[in-house]
């Protein structure tokens, strides 16, 4: 029987999905805890960069009301800046927590506040890291001065083996993403509103080029067809290209409407940031997750599956441009082989891939290899 936790989890935000993918996998995460009869509560900035730039938009606050009227059960406090470094402040609020946990997409100098308490509090702390600072930009994560946590949770085994050797942290363990379930999977459609959509935001050049091999470039050959595309931080010159590719641009899509858009497209496309498609493999976004999830079949741009998440038929991937053209044409024109496909998908995520998979994971890393 596992023992029942009290969670601290430190987040940059998971009211706002605002350019925060991080933000989908960690509502499901914190419902499945919560499910599972731990107390969780989040705690992160009133005011942040994801959540401020999410009120600029014309859907934000009903982004922000729908966030709510969704996750009524997860408990989340919010502290102003000039709390981050108070100790006094902090000792109150965590003080009857067993478990601290900081994701990495926070501020260092929280994590030195966190790492100074532990020595006075009871709580076991540990890392989070669902980005690929660790390897790509190694003395970012220096800052937070992670040898110092109890443990390292991560999200694939290429980012153990980093932790393990460039950092030389033993107690590291991998936490795959997944799917909310509770929230993506099939919905009922009666009409099928485009051929295709991808969401994804713009990714600061990490995979320019790919959008325009894996979707812009095949789009072309495919004028007859509907596709969509909804993300952030296009520039103007990246949706001049879209529209040229006769590509419909939706803007600003909340997450939580992703499973209708899913369920009233007939397939999807999953564009990897090239980190993760050359020097970490193994670890999908989110969304891959998440629209198997939603029953919709998925053509993949180059990425190795390492980790063994998937098998074989739970998705395609298309080695170029040129392949993924033909499996988009394949799947479009044959329905039976394109519902197959999605039910294979679906199959995986349900069995292996949802958020209280990844709670019971953790609280049982947490349970035998942290806590007496």
């Amino acid at each position: 029987m596992r023992r029942k936790l009290r969670i601290a989890y430190f987040a940059h935000s998971i009211r706002s999905d605002w350019n925060n993918g991080n933000a989908h996998f960690l509502r499901g995460l914190l419902r499945a805890l919560g499910s599972l009869g731990h107390e969780a509560v989040c705690f992160e900035p009133a005011s942040e960069w994801s959540i401020d730039n999410l009120r600029k938009e014309p859907q934000g606050e009903e982004s922000l009301r729908q966030f709510a009227a969704v996750y009524p059960d997860l408990t989340i406090q919010t502290y102003d800046a000039q709390r981050l470094t108070d100790r006094a402040f902090w000792k109150s609020s965590l003080a009857a927590f067993d478990v601290v946990i900081l994701h990495e997409w926070n501020s260092p100098a929280l994590s030195d506040t966190l790492v100074d308490l532990r020595r006075n509090l009871k709580f076991c702390l540990l890392f989070h890291d669902t980005h690929h600072r660790a390897s790509s930009s190694p003395q970012q994560i220096s800052l937070f001065n992670v040898r110092e946590f109890d443990g390292i949770l991560v999200f694939g085994e290429v980012l153990r083996r980093v932790y393990a050797e460039r950092f030389g942290i033993e107690r590291v363990w991998v936490l795959h993403e997944a799917a909310d379930t509770t929230v993506f999977h099939p919905l009922a459609s009666t009409e099928k509103t485009h051929d295709l959509v991808w969401v994804g935001n713009w990714g600061d050049e990490e995979r320019t080029r790919e959008i325009s091999e894996y979707l812009l470039q095949p789009a072309t050959q495919l004028p007859d067809r509907k596709i969509a595309i909804y993300g952030v931080r296009y520039p103007d010159e990246a949706i001049q290209a879209l529209h040229a590719s006769s590509v419909q641009y939706g803007g600003y899509l909340p997450n939580l409407c992703a499973p209708r858009l899913y369920s009233d497209a007939r397939l999807t496309v999953h564009i990897p940031r090239r980190q993760y498609a050359t020097s970490m493999p193994g670890i999908p976004t989110i969304r891959v997750f998440e629209a198997l999830a939603c029953g919709i079949p998925l053509i993949s741009a180059p990425w190795q599956d390492s980790d063994q998440l998937f098998r074989p038929g739970d998705l395609l991937f298309a080695k170029d441009g040129e392949q993924m053209l033909k499996m988009i044409e394949c799947l479009l024109n044959h329905p039976a082989k394109a519902q197959q496909q999605a039910l294979n998908g679906l199959e995986t995520i349900l069995a292996r891939h949802t958020c209280r998979h990844r709670a019971e994971e953790l609280t049982d890393f947490i349970s035998e290899e942290i806590l007496p």
